[in-house]
């Protein structure tokens, strides 16, 4: 399959020829799609939590959405190398929209969860076949300066997400905050069918059900250990002991499926580049990072600083404005650098944003948060564009894809790790301070500091326990945070061998 650009020349007047610029907008309104939504979820969550109720489920919220983002990215990915970007990120768009207008209809934490897993299972789709789409129709020369284009987007949906979403939860509803998505995609969509044009070979396919079903199941039962182990079960328990025997059992068999497979849905054969197989494995680690720092940034904001949601979303809206900047200026560090010297830069810059947030305090006050969150964004700006550089440029056509894919895989897959770790990590210390102090409240009465009026009812020794609970708790997560910081930059740090140079 090739796309004909609007650079190329016709073999017929019969060809349509595809507008770059405009596919590019297309491709930029899809992503900040996904972009704003997490910003405007994010900033909205304490607001959900404290009217449908359930601390207890936060962390699903997150974790449920980037469970089925993470295990469908690879297939959509491969299915993209098969039959083509545009059907398969417009089945991705339409399903994400879908699952957006049944959130905005959500009732209870729970159906909000199983409606997180259908928007999810949508987004899976988005950002990689997008960015694999921009590898397509330009050079490896003009990548660079495109990816600094694609990460504007966050950029954007930094400033508008936070104002958009605080502006919603405080004055109309937090329903909105998912049906603000349903513009967006609709003309992502129209965009990609008028501009974009692709000449598919037509031949057979085999397409690898049985490791995408596996891939899923070793997820998810990985995903509830991560949750519940220590919180709900005891990590003794006989279903903590069960989850974790299915989820290894699960692993083995997806190796040995993908090692059978004639067009495996995780090909491992691209592993065997060590610039790929390092930045791969960063992508893990910084995804734990990001979705640390996403999730809850906004709850330590509101919980404990006593901020407003506008206050709680620009402060995580910071780290969204640092990501473009950086991502803008890795391109030219890339040419001037190398790869290696501008993701290690990247490495350092996410400690230091790690660091504040470990210092974090009630009395620091917002700006210290919105620092922290600011030279992660950096961080993640700069070994984020340089991976993906570097990746779509050591492969062929047939799996420019799938490479790019995987490297959205193991991002997605750290977030989902992450959320699910330092959710369980957040609920287990939680309990344990508050079964100390007043063994009358539960991990659940968090809610309470969430929504203002609520917490002005509160006696005053009973929320002084929560909230330092809650800053306990939360602090102990972002220590986690730190030390996945530091072995990103140690994963960086190793000599790599690169067949290719940027």
């Amino acid at each position: 399959m090739r796309i004909e650009s609007d650079q190329a020349k016709m073999n017929g007047p019969q060809r349509k020829i595809t507008k770059k610029s405009l596919v590019l907008v297309s491709v930029m309104l899809a992503m900040f799609m996904g972009a704003i939504e997490a910003t405007i979820v994010s900033t909205a969550m304490p607001a959900i939590v404290a009217d449908l109720g359930g601390f207890r489920l936060y962390s699903w919220v997150f974790s449920a959405y980037l469970l089925m983002n993470a295990v469908t990215v690879l297939i959509y990915g491969k299915l993209s190398d098969l039959f083509g970007r545009k059907p398969i990120l417009t089945l991705g768009i339409i399903i994400f929209l879908f699952g957006s207008i049944l959130c905005g209809f959500a009732t209870s934490m729970k159906t909000l969860i199983i409606f997180r897993l259908i928007q999810g299972f949508g987004a899976g789709a988005v950002t990689p076949i997008a960015t694999t789409i921009v590898g397509d129709i330009y050079t490896t020369e003009e990548r660079a300066k495109i990816q600094g284009y694609l990460s504007s987007v966050w950029g954007i949906s930094a400033i508008t997400g936070p104002a958009v979403g605080g502006l919603l939860v405080q004055y109309v509803s937090w329903h909105y905050v998912f049906w603000i998505n349903i513009p967006l995609g609709i003309l992502a969509l129209v965009g990609l069918w008028l501009f974009l044009h692709e000449d598919v070979s037509k031949k057979k396919h085999s397409i690898d059900y049985y490791g995408a079903l596996l891939l899923t199941i070793t997820i998810s039962a990985f995903m509830f250990v991560l949750v519940e182990g220590g919180s709900r079960w005891s990590w003794a328990s006989w279903q903590v002991i069960s989850l974790i025997i299915f989820a290894v059992l699960g692993l083995i068999a997806f190796i040995f499926q993908e090692g059978r497979a004639s067009e495996p849905v995780m090909p491992f054969s691209i592993w065997k580049e060590r610039s790929i197989s390092i930045a791969n494995i960063t992508s893990l680690t910084s995804g734990i990072i990001l979705i640390g720092i996403s999730s809850f940034l906004p709850t330590f904001v509101q919980g404990v600083m006593e901020k407003p949601p506008i206050i709680a979303g620009f402060t995580l809206a910071a780290m969204s404005i640092g990501w473009p900047i950086a991502s803008t200026l890795s391109g030219r560090m890339l040419v001037t650098m190398g790869y290696r010297k501008t993701s290690i830069i990247g490495g350092v810059f996410l400690i230091i944003g790690s660091i504040a947030f470990v210092n974090m305090s009630a009395a620091a006050g917002p700006f210290l948060a919105a620092a922290g969150s600011f030279f992660v964004g950096v961080g993640m700006g700069l070994t984020s564009t340089a991976f993906i550089v570097s990746i779509q440029s050591s492969v062929a056509w047939q799996q420019r894809g799938i490479a790019t894919a995987t490297n959205m895989f193991m991002r997605n897959l750290g977030n989902t790790i992450g959320a699910a770790l330092l959710g369980g990590i957040l609920n287990n210390r939680i309990t344990h301070y508050l079964s100390q102090r007043d063994k009358s409240l539960t991990v659940d009465d968090a809610n309470l500091l969430l929504n203002a009026s609520d917490r002005e009812k509160l006696v005053e020794s009973t929320r002084d326990i929560l909230q330092d609970g809650l800053t306990s708790s939360l602090h102990t997560v972002y220590y986690v945070v730190l030390t996945f910081a530091c072995i990103s930059l140690l994963l960086l740090l190793i000599p790599k061998k690169t067949k290719r140079s940027v």
